[in-house]
């Protein structure tokens, strides 16, 4: 019950930020909102109606929604109307939403920085925290005969006389093995809250751009969990944003290539069943991996939102921009018609991915 409401939480956070975006805009260009709404009608109770606008709690806990003077049809006209204002300005309005959401995503990851998560560092942090992880291992290798595999974390390297070496970090490990090709050095590891030890022989050959260095057939990276400064977490939070929309963008254009080829998979996309899972996992891992994935999942809504598809913001702005080089506004009735074929297909896709959602449940 706690992670559903945790989901839920996340989702209402990730859509209001969304809508406030366009509510700003709208106020900063005059267009009259008539309604700010949290979760979706029918209205539970009234909170408060100043500036023209009413501000509402609604009983569909699934978002939000802002309700403009003229966006819904011809007829609601004049002064405060958003069909009257300049199309520079509906652009504005339209693109404030996903703007909101790439701002929120950024805060989501400094605060994820700021509280502590993994994150890989050059040398150990004097907070304890730092971990020696094995990021790769390479098919074939002496590593992986040996059972190592990426996420093990290293604890000790020792030869067969004990020694080792003389700090924990890929560098000093790597120098290490380097100098006992062919003879037995042990690596204790853990995994999954569990300690085990397996003994290695480094060889040649195993890399081979470095075919005459011994080699064990790891890559190691050190990796931080601790809080970074709020400052830092800022700057760095730059970086993760920028990652995380070209992880997503990468992801998306896939799925997209595979159904423009007629081979639609979507296997790999999670629904709501499947990000209460999601959601669950982070959550067992602290509030650093639950801020992290709110911005990776406010990075998606920027992403999704921008495809020119109807209802979305993308396929709004298309429509508008069609509209400006025709010099007129396009048919009410095709505007509502493509409103509904996307409804239904965006409904379709929920069905489908809520199907795999439950299908991955019970495989």
């Amino acid at each position: 019950m706690y992670t559903i409401l945790l989901v839920i939480g996340i989702l209402v956070v990730l859509i209001v930020a969304h809508e406030l975006g366009h509510f700003i805009a709208a106020k900063m260009f005059g267009v009259r909102v008539q309604e700010f709404g949290v979760g979706y009608p029918p209205r539970a109770f009234l909170f408060a109606k100043f500036g023209g606008t009413e501000y509402t709690l609604n009983w569909l806990p699934l978002g939000g929604f802002v309700r403009l003077f003229g966006d819904e049809g011809e007829a609601e006209r004049g002064p405060g109307s958003f069909v009257d204002a300049s199309k520079p300005v509906q652009a504005i309005i339209l693109v404030a939403g996903v703007l909101a959401n790439a701002i929120l995503a950024w805060a989501l990851f400094a605060g994820a920085l700021s509280y502590g998560i993994p994150r890989v560092v050059d040398a150990p942090i004097p907070n304890g925290q730092t971990q020696l992880v094995v990021a790769d291992v390479v098919l074939g290798s002496p590593a992986e005969a040996g059972g190592l595999t990426a996420g093990d974390e290293i604890l000790s390297v020792e030869d067969s006389k004990g020694l080792s070496p003389t700090t924990l970090s890929p560098e000093q490990i790597s120098a290490f093995v380097q100098e006992r090709g062919g003879q037995q050095v042990s690596f204790t590891y853990a995994r999954a809250g569990a300690t085990s030890t397996t003994t290695i022989r480094p060889a040649h050959a195993v890399i081979a751009e470095q075919a005459g260095r011994p080699a064990v057939g790891v890559a190691l990276v050190l990796v931080n969990s601790g809080g970074m400064p709020w400052r830092d977490a800022m700057y760095e939070s730059l970086f993760r944003t920028r990652d995380a929309f070209i992880s997503v963008g990468t992801g998306l254009w896939g799925i997209l290539r595979e159904a423009l080829s007629g081979h639609p998979n979507l296997s790999g996309i999670v629904g709501p069943v499947g990000l209460v899972n999601v959601v669950s996992d982070a959550a067992s891992h602290g509030i650093g991996n639950v801020l992290a994935l709110a911005g990776f999942i406010s990075v998606n809504l920027v992403i999704i939102n921008l495809i020119p598809f109807p209802v979305l913001d993308g396929g709004r702005l298309l429509l508008l921009a069609v509209e400006t080089m025709r010099r007129r506004s396009a048919p009410r009735i095709t505007v509502q018609l493509l409103n509904i074929l996307g409804v239904v297909l965006i409904a379709l896709l929920m069905i489908t991915v809520t199907y795999n959602d439950i299908a991955r449940l019970f495989s």
